[in-house]
């Protein structure tokens, strides 16, 4: 509902693009003069988190305290374990959550926040590490901190300049280049954030490997070399792949026999009906190993045009065939 106070007005559309990009400007304007202030309390403070024993603590009110909860899921997904609290639960239970090895990182612009500066005594005695982030240098939270961030900005891109907006927008961002120095400082690579978003595309992409999706047993389609023409259909058609494997006595792979070599054949009038799987195959097919990446078989497939890939063991025995419709099942293509 429009507060009484509000006088209704007529939509400005022209308005409207001016304040949106007075904005822009104006956060672009806070970030830039972040990136001229960071010094070396910035590396202190990344140093300071390499050397936690504990967990990091991320702690805001409002907006800040939005803003932490980002903060806090970002550096959990990047290899530094963290978690929010917020300080008014703090001060009814939830400081129970912190102990003397864990460091807090504390967000507030003015510094000033009643619900956090209360709690700041007690986060000193149970011997936790501080870093502040905050605009307000000469603050109460500023005080406390062992180390301060300045996030300070000129001001707010709020035309009332009082709505949290520049600030709020430098907060995050500091947030995230702690979080890059931090993956960076500790090695962190595509397959440890892999294992954090197992649900995700990078997830499924670097996570699930070819024994994760192949057909094996009974479902890979294999014939011996001498098997008629009549038997390597039959086999075709009843394992529904389009193609089979023909193996020796032993399981290895002599080649592969697909429904794209079938046409192949047909088109150019080969009599086929006489022949063994061994006169019609395609011999040396591409094969995988079952513990590579899906993603591998997937790019073989690309590569060459292909829709299954034969799985061998170290010895070139079949253990199984990966189909392109097992990998967009997978969702790894």
């Amino acid at each position: 509902m429009t507060p009484a106070s509000a006088a209704p007005r007529p939509f400005d559309a022209e308005q409207a693009l001016r304040l949106a990009r007075a904005t822009f400007e104006i956060e672009a304007a806070a970030l830039t003069g972040l990136a001229r202030r960071v010094d070396a309390a910035f590396a202190r403070a990344v140093q300071l988190v390499l050397q936690t024993r504990g967990r990091m603590v991320v702690m805001g009110v409002g907006k800040s305290g939005h803003v932490g909860r980002k903060i806090a899921a970002t550096l959990a997904s990047t290899g530094t374990p963290a978690f929010f609290v917020h300080p008014a639960e703090a001060s009814h239970g939830d400081l129970g959550m912190v102990t003397g090895d864990d460091l807090v990182l504390a967000i507030s612009n003015s510094g000033e926040s009643a619900e956090l500066t209360i709690i700041l005594p007690l986060l000193k005695r149970l011997g936790a590490s501080l870093i502040a982030m905050t605009g307000g240098l000469q603050s109460t939270l500023a005080r406390h901190a062992d180390l301060l961030l300045d996030c300070g900005v000129e001001r707010e891109a709020c035309p009332l300049n009082l709505a949290p907006t520049a600030s709020t927008t430098a907060q995050l961002a500091m947030g995230d280049a702690l979080a890059v120095a931090l993956l960076d400082a500790r090695g962190f690579r595509p397959e440890d954030f892999a294992r954090s978003h197992p649900g995700g595309a990078l997830g499924r992409r670097l996570l699930t490997h070819v024994r994760d999706v192949m057909r094996s047993a009974a479902q890979v389609p294999r014939v011996a070399p001498d098997a008629s023409f009549g038997e390597l259909m039959r086999e075709m058609s009843a394992k529904g792949l389009g193609a089979s494997a023909i193996v020796d006595a032993a399981g290895r792979v002599l080649g592969i026999f697909t429904d794209g070599d079938l046409r192949r054949r047909i088109e150019s009038g080969a009599e086929l009906r006489a022949t063994t799987a061994a006169q019609v195959m395609h011999a040396a097919p591409r094969r995988i190993a079952p513990d590579a990446l899906a993603v591998d078989a997937a790019r073989m497939m690309e590569t060459h045009a292909i829709t299954s890939v034969l799985v061998v063991d170290s010895d070139d025995v079949l253990t199984g065939v990966v189909h392109i419709g097992d990998l967009m099942r997978a969702k790894v293509i």
